[in-house]
């Protein structure tokens, strides 16, 4: 089954600065041969829902491996079954609804 899934890791008791983590989850999705696209405050990921959850266990794994005692991820999972979406595609449907509101 196909999944898009928006995850944001918290690294607990590390300090401030978390972005070495994030770049180290970054790596294993992108590893894992997955589709994601990073933004502010987390990491959009497309694919097939093992291989994004597996990706996801990876991160959590790793990021205790660097130090950090605790991990707060949330994570908000999307999937259907009437027709294949990819995140590009709920991009490109808000994008013209924007611009045909620019036309008037």
């Amino acid at each position: 089954m196909k999944v898009i899934v928006d995850l944001c890791v918290v690294p607990i008791g590390v300090g401030l600065s978390v972005s070495k983590y994030i770049a180290e989850c970054e790596k294993i999705i992108k590893n894992a041969g997955l589709k994601s696209m990073l933004h502010a405050y987390g990491t959009n990921i497309e694919g097939e829902w093992d291989d994004v959850f597996a990706a996801v266990k990876k991160c959590h794994e790793r990021v205790h491996e660097m130090g950090a005692p605790r991990i707060s991820s949330t994570l908000r999972v999307g999937t259907r079954t009437d027709r294949d979406q990819t995140m590009d595609d709920k991009i490109k449907s808000v994008q013209l609804k924007i611009s045909e509101d620019n036309i008037v």
